[in-house]
Formats: C-alpha cells, structure tokens, sequence
C-alpha cells in the first residue's frame, strides 16, 4: 500500500444567519429538475385517472360548495355565478394548499439524500413546486374555457394573472421554508400541517368574498398574505369582480416577509439537518 498520505476535504455550510447562494442554486440546476420531474413523475405513476384529477377535485368541489352554500345560505359572490367564483377560489386554493403541504414535507421525506450527498437544501422545497404548478396549470386551463363557455369571459386583467400566480408560489414557498425546516426539527409540527391549511381555508376569502368581512377588520383581515392573492387572482379571471384594493400592498408586504425569514431561517436551520433528519 503506498504511504502517501490521505486528503480528506471536509464541506461544511457557512454559520450564522445569511440567505441561500443563489448563484450556488443554479449551479444545481440539473438536480432541481430531476428532483422535480421525479415528484411529478410519482404524483401521477399508477393512477386510474392521472392528471385529470387536478381537474376534477376543483370541479368536484365547486360544485359541492356551489350547492350547500351558493343555494342553501345564499353566500354572495360579488355578482358572478356562485359556482364560477367557487371555482376559481377552489382553483387557487388548491395550488396553495397543495403548495404548502408538499414544501413541509419535502426535507423530511429527502432525509436519506440529505443525510448522504451535499447540495444547497433549499433545492428540495423548490423542486417541491412542481407537482403543484402542474396541477394548477391543468385546472387553469379548464377554468378558463368554462368562463369562456358559459359567457363570463375575464376581461383584460387576466394578462395579470400569471404575475398573481407567481406571487402565490412565492408565498406558499416562504411558508413551506418555516415549515419544512420546522418538520426537521420537531417533528409533531407535521401533525399541525393539515390543520393549519384547514384554518387558512377558512380565513381566506375562497368560498365568500371579501366583502362579508367588516371594513373595520379588512386591515387586520389582510395580514394573511393568502388574502390579497385570492382577491386578486378572482380579479383577474371574473369580469365583475372587484378590484383588491388595499389587501393587496398588506398581504404582498406580509408574503414577502413571510419569504424572506423563511429563507434566513431554513439556511439557518440546514446546517444541523444531516445531523438531526
């Protein structure tokens, strides 16, 4: 055996509190789309109806919501058929919620890579996207032409409604950092997960409009940056919507918060992840 001796280069992350190299990120571009191409893949091997079901579950539960709260309490809809504001709620609500529960459960569900190959750790949540944005494309798609058929054609706005979609992902990304990093370390908060998209179901203008809320709590109300996204997205696609008003600047102010810490967080958090997942 030779008696050179052994170079061993040890990779560590940088301490402290800074945010993910981005440059470093697109450096592992090919990783990003093999890790998402695989979620992709999975979400849809095997099954009887593939990617119809991204269609069906928002049609399925438009309908559902159209009939016990559209025609049982008559919750209004801001002038458009309740069945059509449903499904474009419901078409949002999905991706977000979708979105945020594939992000928490990403880093954990990857532990085996994690704990055995390095790369930047914030590629795993993003790769997470995928499925989601897939899913939220096909539904769009159908939305769109039902709005069309049915003779309620968004007007001009709907150009928008790819910048509303982005800042959507952005925000479901932020959430998904806190959340995801959260899961490493204290794993019961996966149980918490469903719960608190329960929650956001029903404190985000999805199945009612902004108007129930009461003027005096709109600000307060607009702290959840889901809101402004959801008014404006329905902005964007009915034609009689109105427009979303000041929750915009409060719940983009609120995800961009919620993106940011997420980000300082989560790079913070990786550097113990091999050693806790």
């Amino acid at each position: 055996m030779s008696d050179q001796p052994v170079t061993v280069t040890e990779i560590t992350p940088p301490g402290g509190w800074r945010l993910p190299a981005l440059r470093q990120v697109l450096s592992y571009g090919d990783l990003v789309y093999f890790l998402a191409k695989r979620d992709v893949t999975v979400r849809y091997k095997q099954t009887l109806i593939g990617a119809l079901w991204a269609v069906i579950q928002p049609l399925l539960l438009a309908g559902i919501f159209s009939a016990f709260l559209g025609q049982l309490t008559d919750v209004p809809s801001d002038g458009a058929p309740y069945a059509l504001f449903a499904l474009t709620g419901m078409t949002m609500w999905l991706f977000l919620a979708g979105a945020i529960g594939r992000t928490s459960e990403s880093t954990l569900a990857s532990s085996e890579l994690i704990s055995k190959v390095y790369f930047p750790r914030v590629i795993v949540p993003l790769a997470a996207l995928a499925a989601p944005i897939a899913d939220f494309a096909a539904a769009f798609v159908v939305l769109l032409v039902l709005l069309v058929v049915t003779g309620h054609a968004p007007g001009p706005q709907v150009v928008l409604a790819p910048a509303v979609f982005a800042m959507a992902a952005l925000i479901a990304f932020g959430i998904g950092l806190w959340l995801s990093a959260l899961v490493v370390r204290y794993r019961d908060v996966s149980l918490a997960i469903p719960f608190l998209i329960l929650v956001l179901l029903f404190l985000t203008p999805i199945l009612y409009p902004l108007s129930l809320v009461p003027d005096a709590y709109h600000t307060l109300y607009s702290l959840n940056p889901l809101v402004g996204v959801m008014e404006t997205f329905r902005w964007t696609m009915l034609a009689d919507a109105p427009g979303p008003g000041a929750s915009l600047p409060i719940s983009a102010a609120t995800g961009l918060l919620l993106l940011v810490s997420g980000l300082f967080y989560f790079a913070r958090a990786e550097q113990r992840f091999a050693d806790v997942i």
